[in-house]
């Protein structure tokens, strides 16, 4: 397969992670934290990978740099989620990328069958020119992560104000985007109570 794009893996985990009361990123998952696994399914489909924190910095360093990833830290976390994805997406530019595999830290790692999938309709698109700027999973009706999106999503994304939520932006470019139904039901898994951690992860 040939991806016409160059690809930062983008990993948002800024989060406070109150309900939970212990740092999702650090959760263990399948043998490494929920943070390492994403990180290392990402690896293979990018050229490098940014994990972006905020207050948890300190304490995810070790895992994120034992991985070859990049960390930013995201200076205003309590401005939210779509701030730490403005964060991720101007490193992904600076660093002179031109396409992002964004996820989540709360997300189980994707099947790698996922993930080429998504990159298979987004190199297709590509090749097609027809429109489509990014690829979003979809499960059962409904939408997840991984999302993979070219130049023009991640320009509107950080044109966007910084008290919108990625939906918001989703929503007003839906014709660009390619809602594609995907084998994986870990693409809509949120990992936000003890509860849920122990339903998933067990």
């Amino acid at each position: 397969m040939t991806i016409p794009v160059s690809f930062a893996g983008v990993i948002l985990a800024a989060g406070e992670s109150s309900r939970i009361g212990r740092d999702k990123a650090l959760l263990p998952w399948n043998g490494q934290t929920l943070v390492a696994g994403n990180i290392e399914r990402l690896r293979p489909v990018t050229q490098l990978v940014i994990v972006v924190a905020g207050a948890n910095s300190e304490i995810l360093k070790p895992e994120i740099y034992a991985r070859g990833a990049f960390l930013m830290v995201n200076p205003t976390p309590e401005l939210g989620q779509f701030s730490s994805l403005q964060v991720g997406l101007k490193d992904v530019l600076n660093r002179g990328r031109d396409g992002a595999i964004m996820t989540l830290v709360d997300r189980p790692p994707v099947k790698a069958e996922t993930l080429n999938n998504l990159l298979k309709a987004f190199s297709r698109n590509f090749e097609l020119d027809n429109g489509k700027w990014a690829v979003v999973p979809e499960y059962n009706g409904k939408h997840g992560h991984p999302i993979v999106i070219g130049r023009e999503m991640i320009e509107a994304f950080l044109r966007a104000d910084p008290k919108f939520t990625a939906r918001d932006v989703e929503h007003a470019n839906r014709e660009h985007i390619e809602y594609l139904p995907v084998d994986d039901p870990n693409i809509t898994v949120n990992i936000n109570t003890p509860e849920d951690y122990a339903q998933f992860a067990g």
